[in-house]
């Protein structure tokens, strides 16, 4: 199995079977599929709208389409290693477009906030993104109140690059980011 280890986490990505295991069953069964100790993720309720029309939108289909690409078209579960148990989300929206950038996103179960987890997570999918040579930026969206996830993508080095209104959930307003890609290819 695919993973990416750091000082506190795993980040295992979810391919096809394991995502229709969530949608079918449930995160319990997932859990139990991954040999992990069950936690129930608490979040915001937008942020489970917009996880599970992700799952029935786009990762499930997007995996069933690129079994070979599943990993930039899927959620990584963030494994904290030392309780076992997943503790959020996070992912990518593809392989790099024509322009050379993809989108970035997590989510964090609130028990576990504010020690810097996700950070880490962010920090080793961008180095593991970085690997791909057609990858020149990633681009990500926060709401506006969301400081703490603002922090986590300027420690990331995103810079913020404007504002804009999505139209779902009804007109919430967010910042756009960017962040370079420096190569690690030779």
């Amino acid at each position: 199995m695919i993973s990416i280890k750091t000082p506190r986490l795993q980040l295992i990505p979810l391919d096809h079977s394991l995502l229709r295991t969530w949608a079918d069953q449930g995160r319990d069964a997932l859990e139990i599929q991954l040999g992990l100790q069950h936690n129930t993720w608490e979040i915001e309720a937008f942020f489970q709208e917009e996880t599970q029309m992700a799952l029935l939108d786009f990762w499930l289909p997007m995996t069933k389409k690129f079994p070979f690409d599943f990993i930039w078209y899927t959620s990584w579960e963030i494994i904290l290693t030392e309780k076992s148990c997943s503790i959020g989300g996070i992912g990518l929206a593809g392989l790099p477009n024509d322009q050379g950038s993809t989108e970035i996103g997590y989510c964090l179960d609130k028990k576990f906030r504010g020690h810097g987890y996700a950070s880490e997570a962010l920090q080793y999918l961008i180095e593991w993104a970085s690997q791909d040579q057609d990858l020149h930026y990633l681009v990500a969206e926060t709401p506006i109140e969301n400081l703490a996830s603002q922090s986590v993508l300027t420690k990331n080095g995103f810079i913020q690059t404007g504002q804009k209104i999505l139209q779902q959930p009804e007109g919430m307003e967010v910042f756009t980011w960017k962040r370079p890609i420096q190569s690690k290819r030779t």
